[in-house]
């Protein structure tokens, strides 16, 4: 559809997604124009800029911007973003565009919306300390422009390099070898397999290596993307290996279960037919980089097919990444995969080439590429969920209750128009209840309709047939209980245990041997911003940690544990119960699973808080300039290539893509970390989880050093996390009290 920005106001069309009275998600098409921190919406493109619109709202610090990835609407593949209230999570605003550059167009310019003008170190802000969050207050409207600041979704890299929080350099914040050497060069593509530390020759293969391919495609990386995700028949002009695929179950916006038939004319001869169950995860970066990540599962409603012997893989994906100022792009395939074949003659020589001929697919979608330059790529958009079975896909729905509070629509419109317009401020001003009936027709959308209705089974004298009440309460009861339909093939179960001691459920071992432990990582492994960063935007090693690691705790529940720091009995408190002036900071990273995992890990600062200023403000102050300041670099310095890929290397400030539950006590501060609150983040943790005994996690947590007194940067701690395992986490059965319960 198009975005334009000029002048700090961008528009365009978008879709808003809603409910209907019945529970069921449509979309509708409106115009929406966003000026300063002012969103406002029409059916038509405004004829001039004094148009007065037909809903508007006004953003604030307490609005929050998620991407929450691919949604299906009739027929249109859409890329879904939310805005919300985090003061009212029920006022919120869910918006569609056609294409994911369009998306992060629009959740850049609505996350910088109320900062521009605004220098960042000197911004007010409006919130409670009565709650854990931010709470809106009554404000004028001249006042709350003038204030709003979205803390929760400040990007560094969405800003000029006169910021004082720019970071230009996108290099990793870890300092680590490559994990892939080359081994050849065919069809224009280089080669590579993944690097061992015992294989310092490179004459030992694995059974089942991993292997990739990188080359060069003239093309845009949402072309190809696009590409890449699409199960239609159009994939056969390229990819050689595919015969038919569908989506068994679409998980959420970046995450589903494709089925995937090979056609055996490219096998050895005598090989039977292979077929693959896949998660499939996909992201975008903040410079236009696409990540696709897969392995197999095991899906109750997919079990091997007749005729097929079903391939295991290990690991595998795409990266593609702009280059030559987005008119090409580097695209790098990567596949480790168990055929699983018992034959003699099938050698690991032989599985190995065919794993090899799988990633030179690469050239075959260079050639394709090069052979359609100058005509679109929508075709291989459309079609993406079109076999998805719909008894398996999974229909976001509003639960019945809320349908008991719905009102005469025309009360409710004609109370809404009698407000003067400076009091819609809501963002479910946006949603009007009457457009459930109007929708902007798309180019050549009627003869489309008139096509389908032709060859429409219901065409011709059949009758449509209207689902009953009970029927669609019989539909959204199922879809209500709903459960996990699919399962890694390296999951596996819990393990109760009975009591705990908080602070000190998982083990140290400083000699890195011992599975399930936990030690401390190498600083110097980190970068951080040294003493002329704002002039240089260079990184150096880091030398040291501000705090000592003393504990770490592994716990596994039926529902969130916050507050660990001040559970009677804990660490935390038994040092608080003698008087002891040391300081505490602990960060509770709260992983969803089969169960709900709790990684706390506990940090001491021995000398007196007041004498480090920049920790002492971070403590003492409000959650929005926490959420601005508090940054965890991620490394993964041993483990699977997919879960590296997965997680990164670059430093993240957590309170922009996750929601932080923040909670001072006398002698501490401890940050909850909902990794559940992002769809992204979710598919991430989903995927390490399948991984995770074989995995050594390094982490570093810092605070984010943004002017010249603050610098240079210092990191508060670092952990080693080696070899965990969710059967080994200790089983919370109940919440321990806490210093305020007592």
């Amino acid at each position: 559809m198009g975005v334009s920005q000029t002048d700090g106001r961008m528009e365009g069309w978008l879709y808003t997604i809603r409910h209907n009275r019945f529970g069921l998600q449509f979309s509708r098409k409106r115009y929406f124009v966003l000026h300063e921190n002012n969103l406002t919406s029409f059916k038509s493109v405004p004829s001039d800029h004094n148009e007065e619109p037909e809903r508007r709202a006004s953003l604030d610090c307490c609005i929050r911007v998620t991407d929450n990835g691919r949604e299906s609407f009739h027929r249109k593949i859409l890329f879904i973003f939310t805005l919300y209230n985090t003061s009212n999570h029920l006022d919120q605003l869910k918006l569609g565009a056609s294409s994911p550059e369009e998306a992060a167009k629009w959740i850049r310019s609505l996350q910088d919306a109320s900062q521009k003008g605004f220098p960042i170190p000197d911004c007010e802000f409006f919130v409670s300390h009565a709650e854990k969050g931010l709470v809106k207050l009554d404000v004028s409207k001249r006042n709350r422009r003038k204030n709003s600041v979205d803390w929760t979704n400040y990007s560094s890299t969405n800003y000029s390099s006169t910021s004082l929080n720019v970071e230009t350099n996108v290099a990793p914040d870890v300092i680590a070898p490559s994990p892939w050497k080359i081994f050849g060069c065919q069809n224009g593509l280089r080669l590579f397999k993944e690097a061992k530390d015992w294989d310092s020759r490179g004459r030992h293969w694995d059974d089942h290596p991993a292997i990739m391919a990188v080359g060069v495609i003239d093309g845009t990386s949402e072309d190809i993307f696009n590409t890449l995700m699409s199960l239609g028949p159009l994939r056969s002009e390229w990819d050689f290996c595919f015969y038919k695929g569908n989506v068994v179950e679409h998980l959420d916006g970046h995450t589903d279960i494709i089925h995937l038939q090979l056609y055996s004319d490219w096998l050895p001869w005598g090989m039977n037919r292979r077929d693959l169950l896949l998660r499939r995860y996909w992201r975008r970066e903040d410079d236009g980089t696409y990540v696709i990540l897969c392995h197999s599962v095991y899906h109750k409603n997919c079990p091997p097919k007749k005729g097929y012997v079903r391939a295991c893989v290990k690991s595998g994906g795409y990266v593609v990444t702009p280059a030559n100022n987005g008119k090409q792009s580097l695209v790098k395939h990567m596949v480790a995969i168990d055929w699983r074949s018992w034959n003699l003659y099938m050698r690991p020589s032989s599985a190995r080439s065919i794993t090899i001929r799988v990633v030179e697919r690469v050239a075959a979608l260079r050639e394709m590429f090069k052979a359609k330059q100058g005509h679109g790529f929508t075709e291989f958009v459309s079609g993406e969920f079109l076999d998805t079975k719909p008894c398996l896909s999974k229909i976001n729905t509003m639960p019945l209750k809320t349908e008991a509070k719905e009102v005469d629509l025309e009360t409710m419109h004609a109370e809404e128009m009698d407000k003067p317009t400076s009091a819609r401020n809501s963002l479910m001003d946006l949603n009007d209840a009457s457009d459930e009936f109007f929708d902007v027709p798309e180019p050549n959308e009627s003869t489309e309709f008139d096509s389908f209705i032709d060859s429409s089974p219901y065409s011709q004298g059949h009758q449509l047939k209207i689902p009953t009440p009970a029927g669609i309460v019989k539909k959204l009861q199922d879809l209500a209980i709903n459960k996990k339909g699919y399962m890694d093939l390296q999951e596996v179960g819990l393990e109760e245990n009975n009591t705990f001691f908080y602070g000190a459920t998982l083990q140290k071992d400083p000699s890195l041997t011992l599975p399930c432990s936990w030690s401390t990582a190498d600083p110097s492994t980190f970068l951080i911003r040294g003493n002329n960063y704002l002039k240089d935007q260079q990184k150096v090693k880091a030398k040291g940690t501000l705090m000592q690691m003393i504990g770490a705790d592994w716990i596994s529940s039926d529902k969130r544990e916050d507050d660990l720091g001040g559970r009677i009995g804990g660490l935390v408190q038994e040092y608080a119960a003698k008087g002891s002036p040391e300081f505490f900071f602990i960060v509770n990273i709260q992983v969803p699973g089969s169960a709900m995992y709790s990684l706390a890990l506990y940090y001491m600062l021995k000398t007196p808080l007041e004498e480090h200023p920049l920790l002492e403000s971070f403590v003492n102050g409000d959650d929005a300039y926490r959420n601005s300041r508090f940054k965890l670099i991620p490394h993964i310095s041993k483990g699977s290539w997919i879960v590296k890929q997965s997680v990164g290397k670059k430093a993240c400030l957590v309170g922009q893509a996750l929601e932080v539950c923040y909670t001072r006590g006398k002698n501490y501060l401890e940050l909850d970390i909902d990794v559940g609150s992002s769809t992204v983040a979710r598919g991430v943790t989903n995927l390490v989880l399948g991984y995770l005994n074989n995995l050594l996690i390094e982490m570093a947590f810092l605070i984010q050093a943004n002017t010249v007194e603050e610098l240079p940067e210092l990191l508060l701690g670092t952990c080693r996390l080696n070899y965990l395992d969710v059967s080994k986490s200790v089983k919370e059965r109940s919440r321990g009290y806490t210093q305020t319960d007592v």
